[in-house]
């Protein structure tokens, strides 16, 4: 795990690295996925200038005496991360480092985390001060999947779009708190 962890950027490089992926991708999927940096990328702005720590919830991580790290598997195009990983970011500053492993540059750790076989992202790891993982949380928070399953159970009646756009309001209006708190109650 220590080798993840070193390789883990800040947020601010990550921000960086998307932007740059958007102005000049450099592969196929690159390209392909212009228009989710895009989309990412303005939805993390949004995140940035609306999210404020909950002050219950910055009372609640203080008394779990969390002197662990957070590993944040994630890539700046998911629509799922650039809705959760600003705000994690911000909860967290200035009380546990916090860093982010680009999933498509290693799948290697994703593999190793995988939601129903699947590599979605974000997946956070919360490490203990050694590294060692102590829990995993994500892709979503619970009520973003039981969006997803409400799709899954039925898609003619609750198509893809309708579901993509009710996870987006869910994630606007809720401003990561729930995911907050879902990683606290793992700490």
């Amino acid at each position: 795990m220590k080798n993840y962890w070193d390789q883990g950027i800040s947020f601010e490089e990550y921000v960086r690295i998307g932007k740059e992926r958007l102005e000049n991708p450099s592969s196929q999927q690159e390209t392909e996925y212009r228009q989710y940096y895009e989309l990412g990328l303005q939805r993390m702005d949004r995140t940035l200038k609306k999210y404020t720590p909950d002050q219950e919830q910055l009372k609640e991580l203080a008394s779990k005496n969390f002197d662990g790290k957070i590993l944040i598997i994630s890539e700046a195009w998911c629509g799922d991360a650039s809705a959760t990983v600003p705000a994690l970011v911000t909860f967290f500053k200035g009380h546990n480092d916090v860093r982010i492993f680009l999933r498509d540059s290693d799948k290697s750790l994703i593999n190793q985390y995988l939601t129903n076989g699947t590599e979605s992202i974000p997946k956070v790891l919360i490490l203990d001060k050694d590294l060692n993982v102590k829990n995993s949380w994500g892709p979503r928070p619970k009520y973003g999947y039981e969006l997803l399953m409400k799709h899954k159970a039925d898609p003619e009646t609750y198509p893809k779009d309708n579901f993509y756009n009710d996870l987006q309001l869910y994630y606007a209006k809720n401003r990561g708190k729930d995911a907050v708190q879902e990683i606290l109650e793992l700490l």
